[in-house]
């Protein structure tokens, strides 16, 4: 038996264990792992995985914890879920497969929450491989707080799709917090459908996780409006990707993206950032930044960003630097009497300080803050 059948017959014996489902369930299923099998578990000679092999997720045998088989979704919800986040992706495709419980949010038409939408995933490792799915959907006009937070002690595999949609005029502020077990796996999806002068803001923030993968796609509407923001720290022998795809699909489109990298050790990180302007999409604005601090002699980041412009009147920019401690300012501090071991934590939590401020939520952001100072005063140590 090769290698990639014993995968397949790993993941075929799970599926056919499964609890039964209502039968539109089971039909989605059904066609998802299909899919599933039929593409396998990306390698390196796949162009958008050619930096992060997913070996260590796929020889392993996962065992599936048992939950709620999902059934009672209103009409709305089945109309959307999975038909969103690309079943191109094996992973996602995986995700359709497995999914039992979804957490499913619908924000109503006009309707400005004051509190956040708040979603925790908690794993509890025993090689276990969770499938969380979430589904928001956003009415026209109304106003929302989305947070995300995937935790967990011990080695397991965490495979999360997030599907929003978003109607016209709504404004949604969403946060995705990956502070995962160093032992583990995790990899997700955040699909993103923007309408009409829709206003979408996301921060991902991934400190945890042996190897992980994110990835965010957004789709923009006429006037529609996205901004992407992320923060990566990574250390010892981990390994983040990021790759994210901006699509204005219709003219007036603007977009913003920042996402910043601290390596250290012999750790790796990956972004790739994907902007595509369609040929009908005119008058786009899009700007994308990806910044990178490496620590250590041993840590390698790889940089892509990319523009796919197939309309004439834009105004895109993209840019990456991958760079060091400023030596100038280590000095400064260091002749102002501060340690250079504390001085190069500072100036450390200077550089990821501009994403942390830019978070709302004034309990998340002290939250971030703490983890922020405990894994640079532990790098210190």
């Amino acid at each position: 038996m090769t290698a990639v059948a014993e995968q397949i017959g790993n993941w075929l014996s799970e599926f056919s264990a499964q609890a039964p489902a209502a039968p539109w369930v089971q039909k989605l299923r059904a066609a998802a792992f299909q899919r599933f099998t039929e593409l396998g578990f990306p390698t390196t000679h796949d162009e958008e995985w050619r930096f992060t092999n997913v070996a260590p997720i796929a020889r392993r045998p996962w065992r599936n914890p048992p939950g709620h088989p999902a059934s009672g979704l209103p009409e709305e919800a089945r109309r959307h879920l999975a038909q969103h986040a690309p079943q191109s992706n094996p992973f996602v495709a995986l995700n359709t497969a497995f999914f039992t419980d979804v957490a499913f949010f619908h924000v109503s038409h006009g309707a400005v929450l004051d509190k956040p939408i708040e979603v925790t995933h908690q794993a509890a490792g025993g090689a276990a491989a969770y499938h969380p799915r979430t589904l928001i959907l956003v009415g026209a006009n109304a106003q929302c707080t989305i947070v995300e937070t995937f935790e967990g002690a011990g080695s397991y595999f965490t495979n999360a799709v997030t599907e929003i949609v978003a109607g016209e005029n709504a404004v949604v502020d969403h946060y995705k917090i990956q502070l995962e077990s160093r032992e583990a796996y995790h990899v997700a999806t955040t699909q993103v459908q923007l309408g009409r002068s829709a206003n979408f803001t996301t921060h991902s923030i991934s400190v945890g996780g042996a190897l992980v993968r994110n990835d965010v796609n957004a789709v923009l509407s006429e006037g529609a409006e996205a901004t992407l923001n992320g923060l990566y720290l990574v250390n010892g022998s981990q390994h983040i990707d990021n790759h994210t795809v901006i699509d204005h699909a219709k003219p007036h489109g603007t977009s913003h993206e920042l996402y910043k990298g601290i390596l250290d050790g012999k750790s790796s990180a990956v972004f790739n950032g994907r902007i595509i302007v369609r040929k009908d999409a005119q008058k786009t604005d899009s700007k994308q930044t990806n910044k990178n601090l490496v620590l250590s002699d041993e840590a390698v980041i790889d940089t892509k960003p990319e523009l796919q412009i197939l309309a004439d009147d834009v105004r895109c920019t993209h840019g990456a630097t991958i760079g060091q401690l400023d030596s100038e300012a280590l000095f400064y501090l260091q002749s102002r009497g501060i340690g250079k071991s504390d001085a190069r934590s500072l100036l450390t939590y200077a550089f990821a300080q501009d994403i942390i401020d830019r978070i709302k939520v004034p309990e998340l952001k002290d939250r971030l803050e703490k983890v922020l100072f405990e894994r640079f005063h532990e790098h210190a140590q």
